[in-house]
């Protein structure tokens, strides 16, 4: 099992639909989605979002998924409807890129039931306009500067959900968490990396674990 880091049990967690949600991974891989002990998978990928790789993570997972449905690249009433299919393949919320209008997401959370989860990439943004759109969770995203952006939109939003990149190493995590974050997505390493990890261990004649 690939295991997330134990300081993100620190965390308050985010409750949707009875389950508590601390961490989550962030992959479209279903090797390893089966594999992570984390509480859930964000599933965001920089192409234009398909119903069909949804379902693939949906029919693999056994852990709630965050599915992408767009709004960078993908735009207008397509949002919308990959939102509502996300729903009804059982994602246990939606995730919105940055670029997407205030006005989508309305429209995405007037359409379905499950959470908008709306991703930030700067202190700019407009959350407040996003809040009131019906935005139910933010995903910070903003590299080394996310706990500053979390700490600012706790600031004026001691309530709202927030999901955050917890960063490099065990003090950056928790330095996230500090700043006000909910949940922390994890990036697990890549397959090259696990692979040659697991090929040293069989050119030194180390017994198998598989």
């Amino acid at each position: 099992m690939l295991m997330v880091p134990d300081v993100i049990r620190e965390s308050s967690g985010i409750r949707i639909f009875g389950k508590r949600i601390k961490s989550i991974v962030f992959t479209t891989d279903v090797a390893i989605i089966r594999n992570v002990n984390a509480d859930a998978v964000i599933a965001v990928y920089p192409f234009t979002p398909q119903p069909v790789i949804t379902q693939a993570i949906m029919d693999a997972a056994d852990i709630p998924v965050f599915a992408g449905v767009g709004g960078g690249t993908t735009m207008g009433r397509r949002v919308t409807n990959l939102a509502l299919h996300a729903e009804h393949q059982g994602a246990i919320g939606v995730v919105v890129n940055a670029p997407t209008t205030n006005e989508s997401i309305r429209k995405i959370s007037q359409t379905i039931d499950i959470p908008v989860v709306v991703t930030v990439v700067s202190e700019h943004d407009d959350i407040e306009g996003r809040l009131q759109a019906g935005a139910s969770i933010f995903n910070v995203s903003v590299a080394a500067r996310t706990p500053y952006v979390v700490d600012k939109i706790r600031e004026k939003h001691p309530n709202v959900a927030i999901i955050a990149t917890g960063g490099p190493n065990e003090q950056s995590i928790r330095d996230t968490i500090n700043a006000g974050a909910n949940a922390i997505t994890w990036t697990p390493p890549a397959n090259g990396e696990l692979f040659r990890g697991l090929m040293q261990k069989y050119r030194a004649g180390e017994p198998r674990g598989d």
